[in-house]
């Protein structure tokens, strides 16, 4: 009997053992991971993209079926502040300028024409263009930036969490699960590009 047990103490110790080492290999593994990213800033590029569209996804559903309370207008400087550099400087561009020019022609002259589903687009597309500088570059590719994201996607998620009645509700109610799932997106890269920025 005690052989037994003396080879089974042997067994779980050699496995509690190999176990430990693979963790070890993992965590290391890891580390490397999020130093070599971070050097490179591989994921904020990413992120950045992921974000932006899951902004628009939230403005598109907020346009279609998810009324609420919530302050959804906070997604535009959301967009403004997280939108990658290609497409902010094409949006910021003669392009941007010819869009924002037509939203405001049929916005003055044919209110009646213009849907009410586009007012949104179309302030996202006047902030783009007539941003002074110090919004444009500076605040938007600085520290600040990425905090006025944080604050926004992080006022966005407790609304919502509010609104549903309940974090566990905010997952189980009909388009909970959806909304949930992309304002958590809105919260991955301003946390990812802060944690670049302090490493």
């Amino acid at each position: 009997m005690r052989r037994i047990d003396y080879l089974s103490m042997r067994a779980e110790a050699e496995a509690a053992a190999l176990l430990d080492a693979d963790l070890n290999d993992l965590k290391a593994a890891a580390t490397k991971l999020l130093s070599h990213a971070t050097d490179f800033g591989a994921g904020t590029s990413f992120f950045k993209w992921l974000a932006s569209f899951a902004a628009i996804y939230l403005l598109i559903l907020d346009r279609t079926n998810w009324r609420s309370n919530m302050l959804t207008s906070l997604l535009i400087p959301y967009i403004f502040f997280s939108l990658p550099h290609s497409l902010f400087k094409f949006l910021r561009g003669e392009v941007g300028a010819w869009i924002a020019f037509v939203a405001v022609v049929l916005r003055l002259f044919f209110p009646r024409h213009f849907p009410e589903w586009l007012e949104m687009p179309g302030s996202l597309i006047l902030l783009l263009v007539v941003s002074p500088e110090f919004f444009a570059h500076t605040l938007k590719d600085d520290w600040m930036g990425v905090a006025i994201c944080l604050a926004i996607g992080c006022y966005l998620l407790q609304e919502h969490i509010r609104a549903s009645g309940g974090f566990r509700n905010s997952l189980t109610q009909s388009h909970g699960i959806s909304n949930t799932m992309g304002i958590i997106l809105l919260l991955i890269f301003p946390i990812w590009a802060l944690l670049t920025r302090l490493l």
